[in-house]
């Protein structure tokens, strides 16, 4: 997977029968696997020139992972709406296993890094207790509100050894009583994984949760690059 030139420019390749857009270096040695759906492709541009401001042009590539149903692809347990009228499925798993099965053979000898905003966010988070497969993940405004979830997360270990962590400051003022609880979550998830001694680090950003997606993932991203140890931003 993933031979080419190395441009900033949005290149596409299918796998498994989905069509990936890549960002960066095709052939870069760290991959940033992270899955979207139609309402992140006009952030994604945005996004690696984002990271590219950061560090440059340098040896990466942002694999966008499309995903066809946001609510049902990312989440890990189903759970009833929160907000408007739909609920949340189990099919995490189903997407975890395309990658292990259809993506990650293809990168094999390469760097890759789970990602993810949002919902993708959980999943990204999810995702690193479920396999060592990983380098790290970053979990960017993750929805760690999700029903069930800091239950989880208390009785299951992390199997990847770095994951970066932020949140908008105005996320846990939301009108939302459940996804306000936001802001104790991340604090509780951030302290669960100092405890059990993963590198980790979270960040506060500006503004809500609709802010800037495409630089809070590109910081995200360019924290997975750095060497181990490094820090960013205040924890609490």
């Amino acid at each position: 997977m993933m031979n080419g030139s190395n441009v900033i420019g949005k290149t596409e390749q299918t796998i498994g029968g989905r069509t990936a857009a890549l960002y960066g270096d095709p052939g870069a040695k760290t991959v940033f696997l992270q899955p979207v759906d139609a309402h992140d492709a006009p952030h994604l541009d945005g996004e690696a020139e984002a990271l590219r401001a950061l560090c440059g042009h340098g040896d990466w590539c942002i694999a966008a992972i499309p995903v066809a149903s946001w609510n049902d692809a990312l989440t890990p347990w189903k759970s009833p709406p929160v907000f408007g009228t739909e609920g949340f499925g189990d099919g995490a798993s189903r997407t975890l296993e395309y990658l292990l099965a259809h993506v990650l053979p293809r990168l094999d000898g390469r760097k890759v890094h789970l990602c993810g905003y949002s919902l993708a966010g959980l999943f990204a988070l999810w995702g690193a207790y479920q396999t060592d497969a990983f380098a790290g993940a970053a979990a960017v405004s993750p929805s760690v509100w999700y029903p069930g979830w800091r239950a989880y997360a208390a009785a299951h270990s992390v199997a990847v050894p770095r994951v970066y962590l932020s949140l908008g400051e105005k996320e846990e003022t939301a009108r939302n009583r459940i996804m306000a609880s936001v802001g104790d979550a991340i604090r509780y998830q951030y302290r669960l994984l100092s405890e059990a001694g993963v590198a980790c680090v979270l960040q506060w950003n500006p503004g809500n949760h609709f802010a800037d997606s495409d630089v809070r993932m590109a910081k995200g991203l360019a924290w997975l690059m750095e060497e181990p140890g490094a820090a960013a931003g205040r924890p609490l």
